[in-house]
């Protein structure tokens, strides 16, 4: 990519998220709305396709020619690219629907099997993390306008392995990622929903994330860019080979987020 297309996601990405966050806010902020099962029994309502439908318009205007893999329109689930751009426009229903605040707009630009470029905003909670142009990863300070306000670079941590920084789902951790964790050395254990846990690797808040149990490839891409961005890695939980992207159903084997000082077990 030329460096102008690399600073035209970089800004875009960025403008798009916030402007999806504002539609989540505005129904987030009702006494009450629409809530329903999907096919899969996953939660969905009117903030994740309200979302949706302004991400995919605004990304038919500035990226015409890159093909988008939504979590919301299912016959984007049949694309095959070496470069897509793929979207979740609200990560964390549960979290939404439950009114925790534990819920993110995920975009991200996948070129060959790797996420290079993603944002992920978590508007309850006013964060906002991003791959900059240059591929490095950053927390923009809230509040949030049209011009970037003051961005911290990131970087995962140098872990120690004595006392490690472990965090989970809060809404799908289970016995079989509890036995995981408990093969490590665990200084402090926390939950957190959507794709946040990336980004707590990203900021070295944590050290490792474990995900035992079912992800697609929208849920995850954009927290690994930011992942990857702040130094840190994404690997398959079964041979500890890198996450890949682009693949048949877009469905995520267990997977492992950690610095690389992580010494696994």
């Amino acid at each position: 990519m030329t460096t102008e297309l690399h600073e035209k996601i970089e800004s875009t990405f960025r403008a798009i998220a916030l402007k999806a966050g504002e539609v989540i806010m505005e129904v987030y902020g009702r006494p009450d709305f629409e809530a329903r099962s999907k096919s899969d029994n996953s939660p969905v309502t009117e903030a994740d396709e309200a979302a949706d439908a302004v991400i995919r318009a605004e990304l038919a205007v500035a990226f015409p020619d890159i093909a988008v893999v939504t979590e919301e329109l299912s016959e984007s689930h049949s694309i095959q690219a070496d470069r897509f751009i793929i979207v979740d426009p609200l990560d964390g229903t549960k979290e939404f629907v439950q009114r925790r605040g534990d819920f993110t707009v995920n975009i991200a630009l996948v070129e060959n099997g790797v996420p290079v470029r993603g944002v992920v905003y978590a508007p309850a909670k006013d964060r906002l993390f991003y791959t900059r142009a240059d591929g490095s990863s950053v927390e923009e300070a809230a509040p949030f306008g049209a011009t970037p306000g003051a961005l911290t670079p990131i970087r995962v941590s140098e872990p120690d392995n004595a006392a490690l920084l472990v965090v989970a789902s809060k809404s799908h951790r289970d016995a079989a990622t509890d036995d995981y964790i408990n093969r490590y050395a665990v200084k402090d254990a926390k939950s957190a929903g959507s794709s946040l846990k990336f980004c707590l690797v990203a900021t070295g808040e944590a050290d490792f994330y474990p995900r035992l149990g079912r992800t697609m490839e929208w849920d995850t891409a954009a927290g690994h860019a930011v992942v990857l961005g702040a130094g840190g890695q994404v690997l398959r939980f079964d041979d500890h080979a890198p996450l890949t992207y682009g693949k048949p159903g877009y469905e995520n084997p267990f997977f492992l987020v950690l610095s690389p000082g992580v010494t696994l077990r």
